[in-house]
């Protein structure tokens, strides 16, 4: 697949999770979006109106990360998936993150984002650098369930939906289980952050 057009006849769009599952699912190298939190999802058109990016951002997964980096919850959000096709010409994923940043600029209170480059696959987040984010150190080694090929966060077996475990997670808990599904531990990820408010804020209290 390529795309059509030049980067800067591309068209970024809000859009609804489920236009971007399938899209996710094969360009994302998580291949899955199973247990993410979202608030916002971005598609990006080519000339043809062929998707040919994807977003998502969504509430931080990590208990009381936050308090490093807001004064509130609600004015830090994570850009939890970024994927492109790969035939695209240069700075497409920084055109497509511009865009992203200056909407929730405009249309939200929020103050900060954060997002991770995962070392487990090689990432150093040289598109983060691109795109004017500040690197803030690595996190903590930890550890994902693999099943059926696929990569989870160790929370999904403790998503719940009006109280109750979903579907899904029960799945994966009885995979673990019955040793159809695997921890596995990871490296550490890099840390970076974008501020689309110049506001102070000195750090976890």
């Amino acid at each position: 697949m390529s795309s059509k057009g030049s980067v800067r006849d591309y068209k970024v769009l809000l859009c609804n999770r489920k236009e971007i599952v399938s899209f996710l699912e094969h360009w994302h190298y998580s291949k899955n979006v199973n247990g993410l939190t979202t608030d916002y999802c971005f598609k990006l058109l080519d000339t043809d109106k062929n998707i040919i990016g994807a977003m998502i951002y969504g509430k931080i997964g990590m208990a009381n990360v936050w308090r490093k980096y807001a004064e509130k919850e609600s004015e830090l959000i994570e850009l939890k998936r970024l994927c492109c096709i790969d035939d695209t010409p240069k700075n497409t994923e920084s055109f497509f993150i511009g865009h992203t940043l200056r909407w929730l600029r405009k249309n939200t209170k929020i103050k900060t984002v954060i997002s991770y480059a995962d070392m487990t696959y090689s990432h150093t987040g040289t598109i983060y650098k691109a795109s004017n984010f500040t690197y803030h150190g690595m996190t903590a080694k930890g550890r994902v369930i693999m099943y059926n090929g696929k990569r989870y966060h160790d929370k999904t077996i403790r998503t719940k939906y009006n109280g109750n475990l979903k579907p899904f997670a029960i799945k994966i808990k009885e995979a673990l289980e019955n040793g159809d599904a695997q921890y596995v531990d990871t490296l550490g990820k890099h840390i970076y952050i974008y501020k689309l408010r110049n506001t102070p804020f000195n750090g976890a209290k």
